[in-house]
Order: structure tokens, then sequence, then C-alpha cells
């Protein structure tokens, strides 16, 4: 599987349903945690385009937040983009 990073913050309830999404699918993620942290903040800023969390990563790919993950998963796109190339 291709590594998957969470940007998040410790009081998002989309970055809960986001890892929760993650884990029922088995998939082992990163999470870096952006609260209280400017500098990560606008790093995430500067790679997204977007303050908001959770921000996902597969593999070099941004998928979005939430919303944007549990739409692939509906549309049976995610285990594709999570599978090794």
């Amino acid at each position: 599987m291709k590594p998957v990073t969470v940007y998040s913050t410790r009081i998002c309830p989309y970055c809960v349903m986001a890892k929760q999404l993650l884990t029922r699918k088995g998939v082992r993620y990163d999470e870096v945690m952006v609260d209280g942290n400017d500098e990560l903040r606008a790093d995430l800023m500067r790679r997204t385009g977007r303050r908001t969390v959770p921000q996902i990563y597969i593999g070099d790919t941004h998928v979005g937040g939430f919303d944007d993950l549990a739409a692939l998963d509906r549309a049976g796109r995610l285990d594709p983009l999570l599978q090794d190339a």
C-alpha cells in the first residue's frame, strides 16, 4: 500500500471520521497534528491551498478532505489509489 498522511487537529470531527474510514479499510496512516503549529499550518496551506483539516495524501496524491476521501470510497476509486503502482 502507498503511504497515507493525514493532516489533522485534535478537535476536528471530520478528521476523526477520515481516520475511522481509513482504519475500517485496514489502512495505516501517519498523522501530522497541525493545531498550535503555525509553521505546519503554513506548510499545509502552501502544499494544498487549503487551511482546513483534514488534508489527506495518498502517496504523492493530494486527496483533499474527508468528503473527498468518502466520495472516492463510494465511487470505488479509493482502494485502487491505495495500491502500489
